[in-house]
Order: structure tokens, then sequence, then C-alpha cells
């Protein structure tokens, strides 16, 4: 019972995470303490899905866009651990990296999560 319910879970993040790639789901960047923040918009949702590692940069004053996701990357890996359910509600996102222009999948969360991440940090 509990692998159909992890399963379904599963397919709907996937469908959630494929139509929010579509092309009317609009990426812009946000301002915050004068720092660029990746964002998109889930106008199915009517809302917003942040880029963590950008605002893990703003919170942390790290400028470094590498030891930001590293940083990122050793702070989920401690919440996973811990059995903290934010992380595994994390969606991923093709975003424009800052670094050279293209796109990658890229942790985003909704305002809600952003709230529990900074909490952490």
């Amino acid at each position: 019972m509990k692998k159909t319910i992890l399963s379904t879970t599963e397919s709907i993040n996937e469908q959630k995470r494929s139509a929010l790639l579509e092309p009317e789901h609009k990426s812009q960047l946000q301002l915050f303490e004068g720092r660029k923040v990746r964002t998109v918009w889930d106008e199915d949702a009517q809302e917003w899905f942040f880029s963590v590692v950008d605002v893990v940069a703003v919170l942390t004053d790290q400028h470094d866009y590498l030891k930001s996701r590293k940083y990122w990357n050793k702070l989920k890996q401690r919440l996973v651990d811990e059995g903290f359910q934010l992380v595994t509600n994390c969606h991923q996102l093709k975003l424009v990296s800052p670094k050279d222009g293209k796109r990658y999948m890229t942790d985003v969360a909704d305002m809600q999560g952003i709230f529990r991440i900074i909490q952490s940090i």
C-alpha cells in the first residue's frame, strides 16, 4: 500500500514538473537585498517557485554560485537524514544558469518551502 501511495505521489510530482516546463509558465529574476533570485510563476497554482540555491546564496551572503550550491546540497542531505519532509517536496525545474546562460534542472520551492528552508539555515 505504501509503495502505491509513493508512486502515485511521484507521478503527480512528475506531471506538475512537466507542466511547469511549458512556455506559459513565466520565468523571471526577482531582486532580494540587491541580489538576483530566479523564479518561475505557476499559472495553474497561482504561486511563485524560487530557486533554492539563489535564496541560500542571499541568506548566507555567498557570492560564489558553486559554494552556494554545495551549501544547499549539504543542508539538503542533513535535512533528509533528519526526515525533514520539505526536501522531498522540492521540485526541479529548468532555469537559466547565472554562470553560463544555459538551462539546467534546479531545485525550486514555493513560498512556504522557502520559509522552512530559511528556518533551517
